[in-house]
C-alpha cells in the first residue's frame, strides 16, 4: 500500500516514515502544503496522513480542495491541535479518521490498518482471497498449513493484488501502488517480483494476460 504522509516536523517526519516503511508500507513524505496539495492529486496514493499546522497552505485547505475535486483516498488528519471543535471541522471536510500529537506510533499504524479496511472491505485478522490468507503484521502470506514470508516489495504486491481479484493491471500500474515516489520505478522489475510470488504461492495464482498485464485469479467479465 503506498501512502502520503504530509509533516512538517523534520524529526517527526522521518521517524514517522520510518516507522511506516518497516511496517511493510511505500510512503512519501512532503512538508509543505502546497506541495502536498500537488503531490495527491497527481499520485494514485491508497491512503494520506495529513498534519494541519503546515507552511504554505493549512492542511484543512488541502484537504478541501481534494475532496471538491472528488479525489476520494482515505485521509488521517495527524495534528496537535486538539480542540473538538477542529476535528469536527476535519470530519466535515471529509477527514477519515484523527490522531493528536504526540501519539504511540502503534496507535497510527492501527488506525492506517483500520481505515483502509474500512475502505476496501477487508475484514480484521487478514486478508482473505481463495486459500490464502496474509498476514498483514507478520508479512506472511498462509497456503492452508504453509506459511510464506514475504520481503517488503512481495509482500505490497501481493496485498494490492489480492485486494482486486480478477482485475488486470499493467506493470506500469503496478509499480505506481508498490513503490514511493522518489524509488526507481522500473516497471520490468514487477516481473521479477511476480515471478517471486509465483514460486511460493503457485504459478497459477499470477496470470499473465498477453499485452496486458498481470491479475489475481479469475479475470472480470
Amino acid at each position: 500500500m503506498r501512502l502520503l504522509l504530509v509533516e512538517d516536523d523534520g524529526v517527526l517526519g522521518a521517524q514517522t516514515q520510518q516507522a511506516l516503511k518497516a511496517a511493510g508500507y511505500a510512503c512519501d513524505w512532503l512538508q509543505e502544503g502546497v506541495e502536498a496539495g500537488i503531490q495527491g492529486e497527481l499520485e494514485p496514493y491508497d491512503l494520506v496522513i495529513l498534519d494541519l499546522g503546515l507552511p504554505g497552505r493549512p492542511g484543512l485547505e488541502v484537504l478541501a480542495e481534494w475532496r471538491n475535486k472528488a479525489l476520494g483516498m482515505p485521509v488521517i488528519v495527524l495534528t496537535a491541535r486538539s480542540s473538538w471543535q477542529e476535528k469536527v471541522e476535519a470530519f466535515n471536510l471529509g477527514a477519515d479518521d484523527y490522531v493528536t500529537k504526540p501519539f504511540h506510533m502503534e496507535e497510527l499504524l492501527a488506525r492506517i490498518s483500520a481505515v483502509h479496511k474500512r475502505t476496501v472491505g477487508v475484514v480484521s485478522g487478514g486478508l482473505v482471497v481463495e486459500d490464502l490468507k496474509l498476514d498483514e503484521h507478520t508479512q506472511t502470506v498462509w497456503q492452508g498449513e504453509t506459511a510464506h514470508v514475504l520481503t517488503g516489495t512481495e509482500f505490497r504486491l501481493l496485498r494490492y493484488l489480492m485486494l482486486h481479484p480478477g482485475r488486470i493491471f499493467s506493470k506500469t500500474e503496478l509499480s505506481e501502488h508498490v513503490y514511493a515516489y522518489d524509488a526507481d520505478k522500473d516497471s520490468n522489475v514487477i516481473e521479477v517480483y511476480v515471478n517471486r510470488l509465483r514460486q511460493k504461492i503457485g504459478a497459477d495464482k499470477i496470470q499473465t494476460k498477453r499485452g496486458q498485464g498481470y491479475v489475481f485469479g479469475s479475470t472480470v467479465v
